[in-house]
């Protein structure tokens, strides 16, 4: 890629519009190329009520999808405000082969965890597949591209390492397994390094290495969300080194998830409202928690949204994403922290009425909650063939591949090919990301998020090795895009158990809060899944659904299949 050719990124991130039909009393017939899915509708004591929902990512949407079909809403009364051009919130992923792909991550999803996302898109027609669903689309892809990856961890030298062990000593084993039967009542406040003080050891076992940039967890992150990922994915820990347990989706998630959920939504008339932002909310005075008004600034000034009675709003009441800049193959991503959104609303709010939280230990250390990716585009496959030849994994098999010794901690993953629907077949694309953005690079001496996009491959062919072949691979590279999130692990940050909120805070009756940051006992938070049990949690609760339910966290921590397979692992 020529300078003359460098673009802002942010150019290729626009809105990809549906067709919007209005929902008629009755059936309503869907199309889905060779298949139609039916649904009847009978609007009865919500025909006039209108519902608001403040942020426009994915647990809005689900609240949407939730609404017309479980509570037999007009699409036209329900409204998504969102600040974004985009709809999606963090499932993104935009691009094309002349400027480059750009995806800020991506959705390692999972079939034993996800009751309620795969319950939901059970429901929405695929885009791609004649008759199916979007679970089925999701699930079919995944089974047919397995993952088993075969150098998940790797050294200074090149040299991949033996990770069928998972390197814990006596003190490791104890720690852990104290940690798993800790009432997480005693847990406030607390990060994972305090635990584990007595055995800093455990930092250097091939488990921690793997679960840490599975996840994104840092030493300083909360004790209690590492605790819920060990009991709800324990199952994983018996094959961390081969992610076998990865659910991909055939293309990013924005194009896999967010676009057939919007046109399911857009057959309904769902009402969007993008570039718009919502900068404070209205109470009633007194007792209990009901909202009166929205106020919102767009492009024609400000607007206030009196809400009736009856009406609901429903806040996205924070978003890992915020403050996300990007850069390109010459120009860093900037680090600007400053005023994140959706955090200063939660802000507003939580400071009118008891029992909304606190944001505080979430948007307030942006020095510990960032880490930045950045996605490679390629005309041809030179550097895939090399990653392949190298790993042993086809693209798209491999998920993780860790540089251990890396001083960013850098991490890629090559998905299957194409990674987005208009991606060329000679266009190749992967991404990564570095947890430790304000360390000097071990090759480039800088730290990453001061790094160009060019500076950050030629940190990452270093560690593959591949550096007498640095300029014929830069030869084939269209843009590196780096983007930097000074709030992506914002979720992760030690709390108190009452800084999240509730779903439905107590006394509300027309208001919910959902997000990554609002409290779901069991369930862990970073994932697809906890967006849509939020939503469906608070549509069900302030519309007193009867003939459904939300599907509960499966107990595997409880399997005595899991539990044996699990001890066996930590004694390898």
């Amino acid at each position: 890629m020529s300078k003359k050719n460098s673009i802002n990124p942010l150019i290729i991130l626009g809105a990809l519009a549906g067709a919007v039909t209005i929902a008629s009393v009755g059936a309503k017939k869907i199309k889905n190329n060779s298949k139609t899915f039916e649904i009847s509708i009978t609007y009865g004591e919500n025909e006039d009520k209108q519902v608001y929902f403040v942020g426009g990512g994915l647990a809005s949407l689900a609240g949407a999808a939730y609404l017309i079909r479980d509570c037999n809403f007009k699409g036209e009364n329900i409204h998504i405000i969102e600040e974004m051009k985009v709809l999606g919130g963090s499932n993104d992923g935009a691009g094309n082969e002349e400027y480059g792909f750009v995806c800020r991550g991506g959705r390692m999803l999972n079939e034993e965890t996800y009751e309620n996302f795969w319950e939901l898109f059970s429901s929405i027609p695929s885009l791609e597949l004649p008759g199916k669903s979007v679970t089925e689309e999701i699930l079919n892809f995944d089974h047919l591209h397995p993952t088993h990856a075969q150098a998940r961890l790797i050294d200074k030298y090149g040299f991949i390492q033996d990770v069928t062990t998972m390197g814990f000593n006596n003190s490791d084993r104890i720690a852990l397994g104290k940690l798993m039967i800790t009432p997480e009542e005693s847990l406030d406040d607390m990060t994972i390094e305090e635990w584990f003080e007595n055995t800093p050891h455990f930092f250097e076992t091939n488990f921690w290495y793997m679960w840490q940039t599975t996840f994104a967890f840092q030493k300083w992150s909360s004790l209690f969300e590492f605790k819920r990922y060990m009991e709800r994915m324990i199952f994983e820990f018996s094959r961390i080194e081969t992610l076998e347990g990865v659910t991909r989706t055939a293309y990013n998630q924005y194009e896999s998830v967010i676009l057939p959920l919007r046109a399911y939504l857009d057959e309904f008339g769902v009402d969007f409202s993008i570039n718009s932002n919502v900068t404070d909310l209205d109470f009633k005075q007194g007792e209990g928690i009901i909202v009166t008004a929205i106020h919102i600034e767009n492009d024609n000034g400000k607007e206030i949204i009196k809400l009736n009675p009856g009406d609901v709003c429903i806040m996205t009441n924070g978003c890992m994403t915020d403050c996300a800049t990007l850069g390109d193959m010459y120009t860093p991503a900037e680090y600007k922290p400053e005023n994140p959104i959706s955090g200063e609303l939660w802000r507003k709010v939580a400071d009118k009425k008891d029992g909304l939280g606190n944001p505080e230990p979430f948007f307030g250390h942006p020095e510990k909650t960032n880490w930045e990716s950045f996605t490679v585009t390629c005309k041809g496959n030179k550097l895939l063939k090399l990653i392949e030849k190298y790993s042993s994994n086809i693209p798209g098999s491999g998920a993780l591949m860790t540089f251990k010794d890396s001083s960013w901690l850098m991490s890629i993953v090559v998905a299957a090919q194409p990674h987005f629907k208009n991606q060329p077949m000679d266009t190749t694309i992967f991404w990564g990301y570095g947890l430790y953005t304000d360390k000097i690079g071990d090759y480039v001496k800088k730290p990453m998020r001061n790094c160009t996009g060019e500076e950050i491959l030629i940190e990452l062919l270093h560690h593959l090795h591949m550096e007498d072949e640095l300029e014929e691979i830069i030869e084939t590279v269209v843009n590196v895009i780096p983007c930097m999130m000074p709030y992506i692990d914002s979720q992760f940050q030690p709390r108190k158990m009452a800084d999240r909120p509730k779903v439905v805070p107590k006394g509300s009756t027309n208001f919910a809060m959902i997000s990554q940051f609002v409290e779901i006992s069991e369930d862990m938070v970073f994932t697809e899944e906890y967006s849509v049990r939020a939503a469906r949690t608070a549509i069900y609760t302030l519309f007193n659904v009867k003939n459904k339910k939300v599907r509960p966290v499966t107990p595997y921590k409880k399997h005595p299949k899991v539990l044996k397979d699990a001890l066996k692992t930590a004694y390898r």
